[in-house]
């Protein structure tokens, strides 16, 4: 790489750092009680949310820090983590239509919230339920892949595609068997995905995952690059190949189950994400990382501040996310047709 070509990269991860900012800035504005950004700036600098001077009768305060705040916060980190996951998934199967949903934590997740809500849990119980299934769901894919052999990239899809196929059916049957008249339309909403139980507690869950996994994930941006060359070329150069995948997977799935635990099912940000951040930087995971990561927070965020803004009636960000992401994805795959997999 040239060293205008880097500084050109460089500029385009910080020009996303900056947009995923003040997208998080101006979404705070946004809503059916718009507040100035002069005045959301002003709360940001001199007061949290854990400000006991603050009089509940100040209502700017009110709808930055205790309302939208934490839906923000939650907003951007779990879009910075379906890209991340995306990204990096796309990377170790040397695939660019394999998602962060591949390997059926999404649909053990679904599940673990659908029960939870059946059987009238709260909020956290909600959140505890889904994590715990969808890190099950990853258990079982796993123990399914290694039955089958060495537990190579193509039995851990099939092993993904058959767990997700199970637990989809459980969610099925859990919405059979619901009372339609109280516990139906929750479960029914809670799959279509929303950040409208966005709370300061979901924000620390999300984030402790994000930090974790994510930072580990960045961690092996070079071993992701050696693997991406192919298996024979990687093998040679040292790369320990299935340990390699193994835990770039376990590592996805930790962050998938995150953000289905505490906002139900968005799809597509970690298919097409990873792609509009390849198209900018290139396909050397040290840029790709970090630039879908902050790309996937910003995409969430609009997609959110649609849902909450564009009718009365908040619409499903999961809804949003698929009408939006399968056109994009579609001129995507036009644009990108007979290239292959490239590397920038």
């Amino acid at each position: 790489m040239s060293l205008f070509q880097k500084r050109r990269t460089d500029l385009l991860i910080s020009a996303s750092f900056v947009l995923l900012l003040a997208g998080m800035v101006i979404s705070l504005t946004l809503g059916r009680y718009p507040i100035p950004v002069a005045d959301v700036l002003r709360i940001l600098a001199t007061t949290s949310p854990f400000d006991a001077v603050r009089s509940s009768t100040d209502t700017h305060w009110i709808v930055v820090e205790i309302v939208r705040l934490p839906r923000i916060l939650l907003v951007t980190l779990c879009g910075m983590n379906l890209a991340l996951a995306g990204a990096a998934m796309q990377g170790v199967f040397r695939n660019p239509l394999v998602g962060p949903e591949v390997c059926g934590v999404s649909a053990g997740a679904s599940f673990g919230g659908v029960l939870a809500i059946m059987l009238g849990w709260t909020a956290a119980g909600t959140v505890s339920l889904a994590f715990t299934f969808g890190l099950g769901a990853m258990a079982i894919a796993f123990g399914l892949a290694r039955l089958a052999g060495h537990g190579g990239t193509l039995a851990l899809v099939l092993a993904g595609v058959i767990v997700g196929a199970f637990f989809g059916g459980l969610v099925g049957l859990a919405q059979y068997v619901a009372d339609p008249q109280t516990k139906l339309p929750s479960i029914v909403y809670w799959l279509l995905g929303s950040f409208a139980g966005a709370t300061y507690g979901k924000v620390a869950i999300v984030a402790g995952v994000t930090v974790v996994a994510g930072s580990l994930l960045l961690g092996l941006r070079w071993r992701i690059n050696l693997l991406s060359l192919g298996e024979a070329d990687a093998e040679a150069l040292g790369v320990n190949i299935e340990v390699l995948r193994w835990g770039v997977v376990a590592l996805v799935a930790l962050l998938v189950a995150a953000q289905v635990s505490v906002s139900g099912g968005v799809g597509w940000v970690g298919l097409i994400i990873p792609h509009l951040a390849r198209m900018l930087v290139g396909s050397e995971h040290s840029r790709l990382l970090p630039t879908s990561a902050f790309l996937g927070g910003l995409y969430l965020l609009v997609m959110d501040d649609l849902a909450r803004s564009a009718t009365m009636q908040e619409i499903p960000i999961g809804l949003l996310t698929a009408i939006i992401g399968t056109p994009v994805f579609a001129l995507l795959f036009w644009r990108l047709k007979g290239k292959g997999w490239a590397r920038d």
